[in-house]
Protein backbone atom coordinates (compact mmCIF):
# COMPACT_ATOMS: atom_id res chain seq x y z
CA UNK A 1 0.00 0.00 0.00
CA UNK A 2 1.35 3.42 -0.96
CA UNK A 3 1.69 6.34 1.46
CA UNK A 4 -1.17 8.11 -0.33
CA UNK A 5 -3.44 5.11 0.11
CA UNK A 6 -2.51 4.86 3.80
CA UNK A 7 -3.49 8.50 4.36
CA UNK A 8 -6.68 8.00 2.34
CA UNK A 9 -7.79 5.04 4.41
CA UNK A 10 -7.20 7.02 7.61
CA UNK A 11 -10.65 8.48 6.87
CA UNK A 12 -13.13 5.87 8.07
CA UNK A 13 -16.19 5.17 5.87
CA UNK A 14 -18.58 5.49 8.83
CA UNK A 15 -17.43 9.06 9.43
CA UNK A 16 -18.16 9.93 5.81
CA UNK A 17 -21.64 8.40 6.14
CA UNK A 18 -22.38 10.24 9.38
CA UNK A 19 -21.29 13.59 8.00
CA UNK A 20 -23.54 13.29 4.95
CA UNK A 21 -26.37 11.80 7.02
CA UNK A 22 -26.30 14.92 9.18
CA UNK A 23 -26.46 17.18 6.14
CA UNK A 24 -22.84 18.30 6.25
CA UNK A 25 -20.73 18.99 3.15
CA UNK A 26 -18.12 16.29 2.64
CA UNK A 27 -14.51 17.30 2.11
CA UNK A 28 -12.71 16.33 -1.09
CA UNK A 29 -10.54 13.97 0.95
CA UNK A 30 -13.59 12.20 2.43
CA UNK A 31 -15.17 11.65 -0.98
CA UNK A 32 -11.95 10.38 -2.54
CA UNK A 33 -11.29 8.07 0.41
CA UNK A 34 -14.76 6.55 0.22
CA UNK A 35 -14.54 5.87 -3.52
CA UNK A 36 -11.00 4.51 -3.20
CA UNK A 37 -12.15 2.13 -0.45
CA UNK A 38 -15.00 0.88 -2.64
CA UNK A 39 -12.69 0.05 -5.54
CA UNK A 40 -9.80 -1.38 -3.55
CA UNK A 41 -11.78 -3.80 -1.40
CA UNK A 42 -11.36 -7.53 -1.93
CA UNK A 43 -13.34 -10.57 -0.65
CA UNK A 44 -10.73 -10.93 2.11
CA UNK A 45 -10.40 -7.27 2.93
CA UNK A 46 -13.66 -5.35 3.16
CA UNK A 47 -12.49 -1.74 3.43
CA UNK A 48 -16.14 -0.73 3.12
CA UNK A 49 -19.19 -3.00 3.26
CA UNK A 50 -22.23 -3.10 0.99
CA UNK A 51 -24.30 -1.89 3.93
CA UNK A 52 -22.05 1.15 4.31
CA UNK A 53 -22.20 1.90 0.59
CA UNK A 54 -26.01 1.65 0.76
CA UNK A 55 -26.06 4.06 3.72
CA UNK A 56 -23.86 6.51 1.80
CA UNK A 57 -26.15 6.34 -1.24
CA UNK A 58 -29.24 7.00 0.89
CA UNK A 59 -27.55 9.93 2.64
CA UNK A 60 -26.74 11.47 -0.75
CA UNK A 61 -30.28 10.76 -1.94
CA UNK A 62 -31.74 12.60 1.05
CA UNK A 63 -29.33 15.55 1.31
CA UNK A 64 -27.90 15.91 -2.20
CA UNK A 65 -24.48 17.26 -3.08
CA UNK A 66 -23.27 20.80 -3.59
CA UNK A 67 -21.46 21.60 -6.90
CA UNK A 68 -18.01 21.03 -5.37
CA UNK A 69 -19.01 17.69 -3.84
CA UNK A 70 -20.56 16.51 -7.11
CA UNK A 71 -17.49 17.54 -9.10
CA UNK A 72 -15.19 15.72 -6.67
CA UNK A 73 -17.36 12.59 -6.61
CA UNK A 74 -17.44 12.54 -10.42
CA UNK A 75 -13.68 13.03 -10.62
CA UNK A 76 -13.01 10.27 -8.06
CA UNK A 77 -15.24 7.87 -9.96
CA UNK A 78 -13.73 8.90 -13.31
CA UNK A 79 -10.21 8.06 -12.16
CA UNK A 80 -11.20 4.91 -10.22
CA UNK A 81 -10.04 2.79 -13.16
CA UNK A 82 -8.54 3.18 -16.61
CA UNK A 83 -8.97 6.42 -18.57
CA UNK A 84 -8.79 6.79 -22.32
CA UNK A 85 -6.00 9.39 -22.65
CA UNK A 86 -7.39 10.35 -26.06
CA UNK A 87 -5.41 13.60 -25.62
CA UNK A 88 -2.48 11.65 -27.09
CA UNK A 89 -4.26 11.62 -30.45
CA UNK A 90 -3.87 15.42 -30.70
CA UNK A 91 -7.36 15.89 -32.13
CA UNK A 92 -10.76 17.17 -31.02
CA UNK A 93 -12.55 14.54 -28.94
CA UNK A 94 -16.31 14.79 -28.54
CA UNK A 95 -19.21 12.53 -27.57
CA UNK A 96 -22.96 12.55 -27.10
CA UNK A 97 -25.05 10.96 -24.34
CA UNK A 98 -28.79 10.37 -24.04
CA UNK A 99 -30.62 9.77 -20.78
CA UNK A 100 -32.59 7.08 -22.61
CA UNK A 101 -35.90 6.69 -24.33
CA UNK A 102 -38.02 4.49 -26.58
CA UNK A 103 -36.71 4.05 -30.12
CA UNK A 104 -33.84 6.42 -29.32
CA UNK A 105 -31.19 5.33 -31.80
CA UNK A 106 -29.49 8.62 -32.64
CA UNK A 107 -26.07 7.30 -31.52
CA UNK A 108 -26.07 4.85 -34.44
CA UNK A 109 -26.31 7.82 -36.82
CA UNK A 110 -24.34 10.47 -34.94
CA UNK A 111 -21.15 8.42 -34.59
CA UNK A 112 -20.73 7.84 -38.36
CA UNK A 113 -21.79 11.42 -39.20
CA UNK A 114 -19.10 12.87 -36.93
CA UNK A 115 -16.63 10.22 -38.08
CA UNK A 116 -17.20 11.22 -41.70
CA UNK A 117 -16.56 14.87 -40.77
CA UNK A 118 -13.40 13.90 -38.89
CA UNK A 119 -12.07 11.71 -41.70
CA UNK A 120 -12.71 14.48 -44.24
CA UNK A 121 -10.44 16.91 -42.35
CA UNK A 122 -7.47 15.02 -40.85
CA UNK A 123 -4.77 16.73 -38.82
CA UNK A 124 -1.28 17.21 -40.19
CA UNK A 125 -0.33 13.87 -38.61
CA UNK A 126 -3.08 12.11 -40.53
CA UNK A 127 -5.27 11.66 -37.44
CA UNK A 128 -8.97 12.45 -38.01
CA UNK A 129 -9.86 16.06 -37.16
CA UNK A 130 -12.68 14.87 -34.88
CA UNK A 131 -12.93 11.59 -32.98
CA UNK A 132 -15.94 10.16 -31.14
CA UNK A 133 -15.11 7.62 -28.40
CA UNK A 134 -18.67 6.55 -27.58
CA UNK A 135 -19.16 4.45 -24.44
CA UNK A 136 -22.76 3.20 -24.49
CA UNK A 137 -25.01 1.18 -22.22
CA UNK A 138 -27.49 -1.69 -22.33
CA UNK A 139 -31.27 -1.63 -22.14
CA UNK A 140 -32.80 -1.52 -18.69
CA UNK A 141 -36.43 -1.06 -17.76
CA UNK A 142 -38.44 0.70 -20.45
CA UNK A 143 -35.42 2.21 -22.23
CA UNK A 144 -33.38 0.64 -25.01
CA UNK A 145 -29.61 0.16 -25.03
CA UNK A 146 -27.18 0.99 -27.83
CA UNK A 147 -24.97 -2.01 -27.03
CA UNK A 148 -27.86 -4.46 -27.42
CA UNK A 149 -28.60 -2.97 -30.83
CA UNK A 150 -24.99 -3.15 -31.96
CA UNK A 151 -24.58 -6.72 -30.74
CA UNK A 152 -27.25 -7.89 -33.19
CA UNK A 153 -24.47 -7.43 -35.77
CA UNK A 154 -22.60 -10.79 -35.93
CA UNK A 155 -19.00 -10.48 -34.76
CA UNK A 156 -19.24 -6.86 -33.61
CA UNK A 157 -17.05 -6.42 -30.53
CA UNK A 158 -18.21 -3.79 -28.02
CA UNK A 159 -15.75 -4.85 -25.31
CA UNK A 160 -12.63 -3.06 -26.53
CA UNK A 161 -9.95 -1.86 -24.15
CA UNK A 162 -9.10 1.83 -24.25
CA UNK A 163 -5.89 0.99 -26.14
CA UNK A 164 -7.91 -0.92 -28.77
CA UNK A 165 -10.43 1.92 -28.88
CA UNK A 166 -7.69 4.45 -29.64
CA UNK A 167 -6.55 2.28 -32.57
CA UNK A 168 -10.09 2.27 -33.98
CA UNK A 169 -10.34 6.04 -33.48
CA UNK A 170 -7.13 6.61 -35.46
CA UNK A 171 -8.48 4.53 -38.32
CA UNK A 172 -12.21 5.29 -38.26
CA UNK A 173 -12.67 8.50 -36.19
CA UNK A 174 -15.34 6.81 -34.05
CA UNK A 175 -15.60 3.75 -31.83
CA UNK A 176 -18.71 2.26 -30.24
CA UNK A 177 -17.89 0.36 -27.05
CA UNK A 178 -19.31 -0.66 -23.69
CA UNK A 179 -18.11 -0.17 -20.15
CA UNK A 180 -15.54 -2.87 -19.35
CA UNK A 181 -14.70 -3.84 -15.74
CA UNK A 182 -11.61 -1.62 -15.94
CA UNK A 183 -13.57 1.52 -16.93
CA UNK A 184 -14.95 3.52 -13.97
CA UNK A 185 -15.27 0.46 -11.67
CA UNK A 186 -16.65 2.66 -8.88
CA UNK A 187 -19.71 3.34 -11.01
CA UNK A 188 -20.35 -0.38 -11.54
CA UNK A 189 -20.40 -0.93 -7.79
CA UNK A 190 -22.55 2.08 -6.96
CA UNK A 191 -24.92 1.47 -9.88
CA UNK A 192 -25.62 -2.11 -8.82
CA UNK A 193 -26.49 -1.06 -5.27
CA UNK A 194 -28.57 1.97 -6.29
CA UNK A 195 -31.08 -0.40 -7.86
CA UNK A 196 -31.52 -2.23 -4.54
CA UNK A 197 -31.57 0.76 -2.20
CA UNK A 198 -34.26 3.01 -3.68
CA UNK A 199 -31.71 5.62 -4.76
CA UNK A 200 -31.81 5.22 -8.56
CA UNK A 201 -33.67 8.51 -9.05
CA UNK A 202 -31.15 10.74 -7.26
CA UNK A 203 -30.14 13.38 -9.85
CA UNK A 204 -26.76 13.78 -8.11
CA UNK A 205 -25.96 10.07 -8.36
CA UNK A 206 -27.24 9.94 -11.95
CA UNK A 207 -25.08 12.93 -12.91
CA UNK A 208 -21.97 11.43 -11.30
CA UNK A 209 -22.61 8.07 -12.99
CA UNK A 210 -23.09 9.52 -16.47
CA UNK A 211 -20.39 12.16 -16.32
CA UNK A 212 -17.70 9.94 -14.77
CA UNK A 213 -17.97 7.52 -17.71
CA UNK A 214 -18.08 10.25 -20.33
CA UNK A 215 -15.22 12.27 -18.86
CA UNK A 216 -13.10 9.10 -18.65
CA UNK A 217 -13.01 9.30 -22.46
CA UNK A 218 -10.83 12.42 -22.26
CA UNK A 219 -13.34 14.68 -24.01
CA UNK A 220 -12.94 18.22 -25.24
CA UNK A 221 -16.72 18.58 -25.53
CA UNK A 222 -19.92 16.70 -24.74
CA UNK A 223 -23.51 17.09 -25.96
CA UNK A 224 -26.24 15.70 -23.71
CA UNK A 225 -29.71 14.66 -24.86
CA UNK A 226 -31.89 14.86 -21.73
CA UNK A 227 -35.36 13.46 -22.32
CA UNK A 228 -38.57 15.07 -21.08
CA UNK A 229 -42.13 13.78 -21.38
CA UNK A 230 -44.00 10.56 -20.65
CA UNK A 231 -41.17 8.35 -21.90
CA UNK A 232 -38.39 10.13 -20.00
CA UNK A 233 -36.56 8.58 -17.07
CA UNK A 234 -37.04 11.68 -14.91
CA UNK A 235 -40.71 12.13 -13.96
CA UNK A 236 -41.11 15.88 -14.55
CA UNK A 237 -39.76 18.60 -16.81
CA UNK A 238 -38.32 20.43 -13.81
CA UNK A 239 -36.39 17.37 -12.65
CA UNK A 240 -35.06 16.70 -16.15
CA UNK A 241 -33.89 20.31 -16.38
CA UNK A 242 -32.25 20.09 -12.95
CA UNK A 243 -30.35 16.96 -14.01
CA UNK A 244 -29.26 18.67 -17.24
CA UNK A 245 -27.95 21.66 -15.30
CA UNK A 246 -26.06 19.40 -12.89
CA UNK A 247 -24.33 17.61 -15.76
CA UNK A 248 -23.49 20.79 -17.67
CA UNK A 249 -21.99 22.37 -14.56
CA UNK A 250 -20.02 19.19 -13.76
CA UNK A 251 -18.66 18.94 -17.29
CA UNK A 252 -17.65 22.59 -17.40
CA UNK A 253 -15.95 22.28 -14.00
CA UNK A 254 -13.88 19.45 -15.50
CA UNK A 255 -12.90 21.76 -18.39
CA UNK A 256 -15.06 19.90 -20.90
CA UNK A 257 -17.35 22.12 -22.96
CA UNK A 258 -20.81 20.74 -22.19
CA UNK A 259 -24.23 21.48 -23.68
CA UNK A 260 -27.55 19.79 -22.80
CA UNK A 261 -30.66 19.72 -24.96
CA UNK A 262 -34.02 18.94 -23.35
CA UNK A 263 -35.80 16.85 -26.00
CA UNK A 264 -39.37 15.58 -26.13
CA UNK A 265 -40.01 11.88 -25.52
CA UNK A 266 -43.81 11.60 -25.65
CA UNK A 267 -43.77 8.90 -28.34
CA UNK A 268 -41.20 6.46 -29.74
CA UNK A 269 -38.50 8.15 -31.80
CA UNK A 270 -38.55 7.13 -35.43
CA UNK A 271 -40.19 4.11 -37.00
CA UNK A 272 -38.93 1.12 -35.02
CA UNK A 273 -38.26 0.27 -31.37
CA UNK A 274 -36.28 -2.87 -30.59
CA UNK A 275 -32.75 -4.03 -31.38
CA UNK A 276 -32.02 -5.16 -34.95
CA UNK A 277 -34.99 -3.17 -36.28
CA UNK A 278 -33.40 0.04 -35.00
CA UNK A 279 -30.11 -0.82 -36.73
CA UNK A 280 -32.10 -1.52 -39.90
CA UNK A 281 -33.83 1.89 -39.68
CA UNK A 282 -30.52 3.74 -39.27
CA UNK A 283 -28.85 1.84 -42.11
CA UNK A 284 -31.79 2.71 -44.35
CA UNK A 285 -31.38 6.40 -43.51
CA UNK A 286 -27.65 6.28 -44.24
CA UNK A 287 -28.46 4.58 -47.58
CA UNK A 288 -30.96 7.34 -48.48
CA UNK A 289 -34.09 5.29 -47.76
CA UNK A 290 -36.01 7.87 -45.71
CA UNK A 291 -39.31 6.49 -44.41
CA UNK A 292 -41.82 9.19 -43.33
CA UNK A 293 -41.95 7.69 -39.82
CA UNK A 294 -38.21 8.36 -39.44
CA UNK A 295 -38.51 12.13 -39.94
CA UNK A 296 -38.29 13.01 -36.22
CA UNK A 297 -35.28 10.71 -35.79
CA UNK A 298 -33.46 12.40 -38.66
CA UNK A 299 -34.33 15.86 -37.35
CA UNK A 300 -33.08 15.14 -33.82
CA UNK A 301 -29.94 13.45 -35.15
CA UNK A 302 -29.07 16.49 -37.24
CA UNK A 303 -29.71 18.88 -34.36
CA UNK A 304 -27.50 16.93 -31.95
CA UNK A 305 -24.80 16.38 -34.58
CA UNK A 306 -25.06 20.06 -35.45
CA UNK A 307 -24.17 21.05 -31.92
CA UNK A 308 -21.26 18.61 -31.93
CA UNK A 309 -19.94 19.92 -35.25
CA UNK A 310 -20.28 23.47 -33.96
CA UNK A 311 -18.41 22.75 -30.72
CA UNK A 312 -15.71 20.98 -32.74
CA UNK A 313 -15.21 24.07 -34.87
CA UNK A 314 -16.63 22.55 -38.06
CA UNK A 315 -19.64 24.93 -38.21
CA UNK A 316 -20.16 28.56 -37.21
CA UNK A 317 -23.43 27.79 -35.42
CA UNK A 318 -25.47 24.76 -34.32
CA UNK A 319 -27.90 25.52 -37.15
CA UNK A 320 -25.11 25.45 -39.73
CA UNK A 321 -23.87 22.27 -38.09
CA UNK A 322 -27.31 20.66 -38.50
CA UNK A 323 -27.24 21.49 -42.23
CA UNK A 324 -23.75 20.02 -42.55
CA UNK A 325 -24.91 16.89 -40.70
CA UNK A 326 -27.76 16.35 -43.14
CA UNK A 327 -25.41 16.92 -46.10
CA UNK A 328 -23.09 14.22 -44.72
CA UNK A 329 -26.05 11.84 -44.32
CA UNK A 330 -27.34 12.50 -47.83
CA UNK A 331 -23.90 12.24 -49.45
CA UNK A 332 -23.36 8.65 -48.34
CA UNK A 333 -20.24 9.59 -46.37
CA UNK A 334 -21.85 8.58 -43.07
CA UNK A 335 -22.69 5.13 -44.49
CA UNK A 336 -19.09 4.64 -45.63
CA UNK A 337 -17.87 5.67 -42.15
CA UNK A 338 -20.40 3.25 -40.57
CA UNK A 339 -19.11 0.32 -42.62
CA UNK A 340 -15.55 1.20 -41.68
CA UNK A 341 -16.36 1.32 -37.93
CA UNK A 342 -18.29 -1.97 -38.00
CA UNK A 343 -15.51 -3.76 -39.90
CA UNK A 344 -12.80 -2.38 -37.58
CA UNK A 345 -14.67 -3.80 -34.57
CA UNK A 346 -15.12 -7.23 -36.16
CA UNK A 347 -18.69 -6.89 -37.42
CA UNK A 348 -20.19 -8.52 -40.50
CA UNK A 349 -20.98 -5.69 -42.93
CA UNK A 350 -22.68 -7.91 -45.52
CA UNK A 351 -25.95 -7.72 -43.55
CA UNK A 352 -26.34 -4.07 -44.48
CA UNK A 353 -26.71 -4.86 -48.16
CA UNK A 354 -30.31 -5.90 -47.35
CA UNK A 355 -30.99 -5.20 -43.65
CA UNK A 356 -34.71 -6.01 -43.95
CA UNK A 357 -33.89 -9.63 -44.82
CA UNK A 358 -32.07 -10.07 -41.50
CA UNK A 359 -35.25 -9.23 -39.55
CA UNK A 360 -36.60 -12.67 -38.64
CA UNK A 361 -39.22 -12.61 -35.88
CA UNK A 362 -41.20 -15.83 -35.57
CA UNK A 363 -44.39 -14.11 -34.41
CA UNK A 364 -46.02 -10.85 -35.51
CA UNK A 365 -49.30 -9.09 -34.81
CA UNK A 366 -50.83 -5.88 -36.18
CA UNK A 367 -52.85 -3.55 -33.97
CA UNK A 368 -55.37 -1.43 -35.86
CA UNK A 369 -57.24 1.76 -34.99
CA UNK A 370 -60.53 1.04 -33.23
CA UNK A 371 -62.15 4.17 -34.68
CA UNK A 372 -61.53 7.11 -36.96
CA UNK A 373 -59.97 10.21 -35.43
CA UNK A 374 -56.57 11.47 -34.37
CA UNK A 375 -53.79 9.78 -32.42
CA UNK A 376 -53.65 12.24 -29.52
CA UNK A 377 -51.86 10.53 -26.66
CA UNK A 378 -49.92 7.65 -25.18
CA UNK A 379 -47.83 6.89 -22.12
CA UNK A 380 -44.51 6.45 -23.93
CA UNK A 381 -43.05 4.66 -20.92
CA UNK A 382 -45.79 2.03 -21.25
CA UNK A 383 -44.93 1.65 -24.92
CA UNK A 384 -41.33 1.03 -23.85
CA UNK A 385 -42.45 -1.59 -21.36
CA UNK A 386 -44.47 -3.28 -24.11
CA UNK A 387 -41.30 -3.48 -26.22
CA UNK A 388 -39.48 -4.95 -23.22
CA UNK A 389 -42.22 -7.56 -22.66
CA UNK A 390 -41.89 -8.66 -26.29
CA UNK A 391 -38.32 -9.69 -25.44
CA UNK A 392 -36.36 -6.69 -26.71
CA UNK A 393 -35.38 -5.37 -23.26
CA UNK A 394 -34.49 -6.55 -19.79
CA UNK A 395 -36.11 -6.09 -16.39
CA UNK A 396 -32.85 -6.59 -14.48
CA UNK A 397 -29.17 -6.44 -15.53
CA UNK A 398 -28.05 -9.70 -17.13
CA UNK A 399 -31.39 -10.71 -18.63
CA UNK A 400 -31.09 -11.97 -22.22
CA UNK A 401 -32.61 -9.85 -24.98
CA UNK A 402 -34.07 -10.80 -28.34
CA UNK A 403 -32.50 -9.45 -31.50
CA UNK A 404 -35.74 -9.47 -33.47
CA UNK A 405 -38.40 -8.45 -30.92
CA UNK A 406 -39.83 -4.94 -31.07
CA UNK A 407 -42.48 -2.77 -32.67
CA UNK A 408 -43.06 -0.73 -35.80
CA UNK A 409 -45.17 2.41 -35.34
CA UNK A 410 -47.44 3.31 -38.26
CA UNK A 411 -48.62 6.68 -36.91
CA UNK A 412 -47.27 9.64 -34.98
CA UNK A 413 -49.02 11.82 -32.42
CA UNK A 414 -51.38 14.18 -34.21
CA UNK A 415 -51.84 11.95 -37.25
CA UNK A 416 -55.35 11.51 -38.67
CA UNK A 417 -56.49 7.89 -38.66
CA UNK A 418 -59.20 5.82 -40.30
CA UNK A 419 -60.92 2.95 -38.52
CA UNK A 420 -58.99 -0.33 -38.88
CA UNK A 421 -55.87 1.48 -40.09
CA UNK A 422 -52.67 -0.21 -38.83
CA UNK A 423 -51.28 1.50 -35.71
CA UNK A 424 -48.52 -0.78 -34.47
CA UNK A 425 -46.92 -4.02 -35.62
CA UNK A 426 -45.55 -6.24 -32.84
CA UNK A 427 -42.56 -8.54 -33.38
CA UNK A 428 -41.38 -11.35 -31.12
CA UNK A 429 -39.47 -14.60 -31.19
CA UNK A 430 -42.11 -16.19 -28.95
CA UNK A 431 -45.81 -16.06 -29.89
CA UNK A 432 -46.82 -16.39 -26.23
CA UNK A 433 -45.27 -12.99 -25.54
CA UNK A 434 -47.63 -11.05 -27.82
CA UNK A 435 -50.79 -10.82 -25.70
CA UNK A 436 -49.59 -8.70 -22.79
CA UNK A 437 -47.83 -6.05 -24.94
CA UNK A 438 -50.92 -5.87 -27.19
CA UNK A 439 -53.13 -5.16 -24.15
CA UNK A 440 -50.66 -2.55 -22.87
CA UNK A 441 -50.60 -0.76 -26.22
CA UNK A 442 -54.36 -0.86 -26.70
CA UNK A 443 -54.79 0.67 -23.26
CA UNK A 444 -52.34 3.53 -23.74
CA UNK A 445 -52.89 4.59 -27.38
CA UNK A 446 -55.58 7.29 -27.39
CA UNK A 447 -57.69 8.19 -30.44
CA UNK A 448 -59.99 11.21 -30.19
CA UNK A 449 -62.08 13.31 -32.56
CA UNK A 450 -60.01 16.48 -32.26
CA UNK A 451 -56.30 16.93 -33.07
CA UNK A 452 -53.71 18.10 -30.52
CA UNK A 453 -50.82 20.54 -30.51
CA UNK A 454 -47.59 18.57 -30.25
CA UNK A 455 -44.66 19.66 -28.10
CA UNK A 456 -41.61 20.85 -30.07
CA UNK A 457 -38.82 18.31 -30.43
CA UNK A 458 -36.32 20.61 -28.68
CA UNK A 459 -37.74 22.14 -25.51
CA UNK A 460 -34.71 23.99 -24.17
CA UNK A 461 -30.92 24.22 -24.53
CA UNK A 462 -28.73 24.43 -21.41
CA UNK A 463 -25.24 25.86 -21.75
CA UNK A 464 -22.69 27.19 -19.27
CA UNK A 465 -23.97 30.71 -19.96
CA UNK A 466 -27.55 29.77 -19.10
CA UNK A 467 -26.70 28.35 -15.67
CA UNK A 468 -27.77 30.49 -12.73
Amino acid sequence: MTQDQQSTYAIHPIDVILHKRDGLALTDAEIRAFIRAIVDRTPRKQLVTDAQIAAFLMAVFLHGLDPRELATLTEAMRFSGEVAYTEALNTFTIDKHSTGGVGDKTSLLIAPILAAAGLAHPTRDGVPGIVVPMISGRSLGHTGGTLDKLETIPGFNTQLSFAEMRDVLRECAAALIGQTPAIVPADRILYALRDHTGTVESPFLIAASIMSKKLAEGLNALVLDVKVGSGAFMPTYEKSKFLAELMVRTGETSRTRTVALLTTMDEPLGRFSGNWVEVWECVDIMKQVRHPMSADLIELTNILSGWMLHLAGQADSPEEGAKLSDEILRSGAAYKAWLKIIAAQGGDTTLFEDPASHHKPTATRILTASQSGYLTGMDCKQVGWAVQRLGAGRAIPGDPVSSHAGIEMHAKLGDKLEANQPLVTLFSEDASLLDEPEAMLRKTLQITNAPIAKQPLIREVITANSLT
